[in-house]
């Protein structure tokens, strides 16, 4: 997987390509950490060139929607589409997450 995060003050702009898998969800979570911890409250993840996700990637967004919160921030996903946004559905997490 690839992803690119772009950060504007408070605000940053993830997106994520191919496909997550568990070296890349540890990657991300660690990158968004950081991010998190030098101050950016609002995220927003474009999922629409993501065409694969598995488990820890699914928990991986669900750590970042937690730490976001935590500091009165907020994550939203965009572009989800096929398999991810099937997984995101029959997981629930639909329910879970600000999805536009």
């Amino acid at each position: 997987m690839k992803h690119t995060i772009n950060v504007n003050e408070n605000r940053a702009m993830v997106l994520l390509k191919d496909k997550m898998y568990v070296h890349d969800a540890s990657l991300l979570r660690d990158d968004l950490l950081t991010v998190i911890d030098q101050g950016v409250t609002k995220i927003t993840i474009d999922l629409s060139a993501l065409s694969y996700i598995d488990s820890s990637g699914l928990g991986t967004l669900v750590t970042i929607n937690k730490r976001t919160k935590e500091k009165n921030g907020r994550l939203v996903l965009t572009g989800a589409q096929g398999l991810p946004s099937e997984l995101l559905k029959r997981t629930r997490l639909d329910r879970v997450f600000t999805i536009e």
